[in-house]
């Protein structure tokens, strides 16, 4: 898979471990910003990072900043983005299986401990589709009201 791989300036350090593990799982790492320890508004890096996915040339996306919050109320506010937060991998494999997410978003205050089984479940757990896609449908006509 192709992913876009973004982090203000407190995610930077989990943000190369992530890059590791992808590439080691044989996934094309795309890496925009930051790019040092100066600090960064983390909205303009979800919106790279979500431009990047909607737009067909990434599969997936993953945003980290301190706490994962505010990138995620970020990502979220980008139409055709699908972030969630996610904290452990049950949280990891349910964002996909039922929400069709495109974009996982971690807190690097949180995540190292169970770094590797999110991003596994995140990226080897497909949507299940049925009734999820009515419920997705309807999120997804959530975002044409004004």
């Amino acid at each position: 898979m192709r992913v876009a791989v973004g982090s203000d300036h407190r995610g930077i350090e989990i943000k190369q471990k992530i890059i590791q593990i992808l590439t080691q799982s044989g996934h094309i790492c795309n890496d925009l910003g930051a790019f040092s320890t100066e600090p960064v508004d983390y909205p303009d890096i979800a919106l790279e990072v979500g431009k990047a996915v909607t737009s067909g040339n990434f599969d997936r996306g993953i945003l980290i900043c301190d706490t994962g919050i505010g990138m995620s109320i970020a990502a979220n506010k980008i139409k055709g983005v699908r972030a969630a937060l996610c904290y452990d991998a049950f949280c990891a494999f349910r964002s996909r299986l039922h929400n069709d997410a495109n974009v996982l978003v971690l807190g690097a205050r949180y995540a190292e401990k169970e770094l590797t089984e999110i991003i596994d479940k995140f990226f080897t757990t497909g949507f299940e589709g049925g009734r999820h896609q009515k419920r997705l449908d309807k999120v997804t006509g959530l975002e044409m009201r004004k």
